[in-house]
């Protein structure tokens, strides 16, 4: 469908007018376009200030108060140019300094029992009477955790004889002792304070 050569634009305010497209094309190949109001006087504006609307017609959104637009038109004799400004954003990031962080480290001293196993022996010694004869002296000998020694002596009878006299007999016997101990246990905390900023 092709556009008609005049279209109605619209601005706030109730502000109406004409653009005559044949001369002052909306496509975006010329950058400004004359606006002809209906009371006769001729606004230059920027072709990116228009707004399509519905049904062909177009909205001229400008950032100029209408107000200054008509003391403008008046003063150029009916015809001005209207500048569209348009305000941009930098964005930057700097650094600031909120505060300091403090710390310092805590050493807390406590006392725990702890249970140690420990081993120990304990020798105990019986004498055995035994009075017997024998023909050589017997080995010292193990039965379990008894060592036994023998003991002999000559004495002095018809007829010379070896006579076992007594035993020792050393048992070993082994236990565990549980005996509590004080233990020295440290423990470290880290405590932080935060330091205001210098101003």
């Amino acid at each position: 469908m092709r556009q008609p050569a005049i279209v109605n634009v619209s601005m706030e305010g109730g502000i109406r007018g004409t653009i005559d497209t044949a001369k002052w094309p909306t496509d975006g190949s010329k950058r400004e376009v004359m606006v002809r109001l209906e009371d006769g006087r001729q606004v230059m504006a920027p072709a990116s200030a228009l707004q399509p609307l519905p049904g062909g017609d177009y909205r001229l959104a400008l950032g100029t108060d209408l107000r200054e637009l008509t003391a403008a038109l008046d003063q150029a004799g009916g015809k001005a140019v209207v500048p569209v400004v348009a305000e941009e954003i930098a964005v930057g990031k700097r650094l600031v300094e909120r505060g300091r962080v403090r710390v310092s480290k805590v050493v807390r001293e406590e006392e725990q029992t702890v249970e140690v196993p420990l081993t120990q022996e304990e020798v105990s010694v019986e004498r055995v009477r035994v009075e017997q004869f024998v023909e050589s002296p017997p080995q010292v000998r193990q039965e379990g955790d008894t060592t036994i020694i023998p003991l002999v002596e000559e004495v002095v009878v018809v007829e010379k004889r070896l006579m076992l006299r007594e035993e020792v007999r050393v048992t070993r016997t082994r236990r565990e002792v549980h005996e509590p101990h004080t233990v020295t246990v440290r423990e470290e905390d880290v405590k932080v304070e935060r330091v205001p900023a210098e101003k």
